[in-house]
């Protein structure tokens, strides 16, 4: 015999019940009854039965001394099986290649190696006239858009060596040659959540905006970019381009765990 609500169209206690779970992701911390009801959308007569069954599933817990609500041991466990799985890449690789298509530029995704970002796949518009990347090359922190993006993100101790070595060999831009010149960079970059770097000097000619990509422990863990040609290339603030790279780049976090946004 079928359960109520249990048919082709799935079970509807288990859908109300995930109203409830998801209720208590979105809180910032341990919360109320009659706040998860609010945030459930249905009274709180309601919202209390089903977070009973919950807490006998491990999927909720409730502190004994304050009432508060929380996400129980199975919730954290499940969260964490799911990270797991996440081939961060994999999702990458398809986050540029949605991205190539609404914006009609040359996309690319960077990681980070010991010896700086590394681009690992990029995307060319339909168009006669694009941007070739060099995949698999490892690229300056301070004068490429994704070396500029990890540099504003990652630990100083993780970066300095490296963007000590640049500024030794000559390699640093100009408006890079001292360490408070360069902070302030990264901190601009953190203001906005993206790097903008034209004519860069491997490949005169060639534009490129970054925005990082963050993980579920809200650190940064890619760069995605868009790049373009010198003169053809809308890189303002408010444009499209940035636009539809900040989004995707948000999206992409937000599939990874990151509460994180720029």
């Amino acid at each position: 015999m079928s359960e109520p609500g249990e048919g082709k169209h799935g079970v509807q206690s288990i859908e109300i019940g995930m109203q409830v779970l998801r209720a208590l992701a979105g809180g910032d911390r341990a919360m109320m009854l009659k706040d998860i009801a609010a945030a459930s959308g249905m009274p709180a007569s309601k919202a209390h039965r089903y977070l009973v069954s919950l807490i006998r599933a491990g999927m909720v817990e409730q502190d004994r001394e304050t009432s508060l609500y929380d996400l129980g041991p199975l919730a954290l466990h499940v969260g964490l099986a799911a990270i797991d799985r996440l081939d961060r890449v994999q999702l990458g690789l398809n986050a540029i290649a949605e991205l190539r298509d609404r914006v009609n530029e040359t996309t690319a995704l960077s990681v980070w190696s010991d010896n700086g970002p590394i681009i690992v796949r990029d995307e060319r518009p339909r168009r006669a006239i694009t941007v070739n990347v060099v995949t698999g090359t490892a690229l300056d922190v301070l004068s490429s858009a994704s070396g500029q993006i990890f540099g504003a993100y990652l630990p100083r101790e993780q970066i300095s060596h490296l963007i000590e070595a640049e500024m030794k060999d000559g390699r640093a831009p100009a408006d890079c040659k001292s360490w408070p010149a360069i902070e302030a960079m990264f901190e601009r970059i953190r203001q906005t959540g993206i790097s903008t770097v034209s004519g860069y000097h491997l490949v005169p000619g060639v534009e490129a905006i970054g925005a990082p990509v963050f993980n579920a422990a809200d650190n940064i863990t890619l760069t995605m970019l868009v790049v373009g040609i010198q003169g053809m290339f809308d890189m303002s603030a408010e444009g499209p381009v940035v636009r539809e790279l900040k989004q995707a780049a948000n999206q992409l976090s937000e599939r990874l765990g990151s509460a994180r946004r720029i």
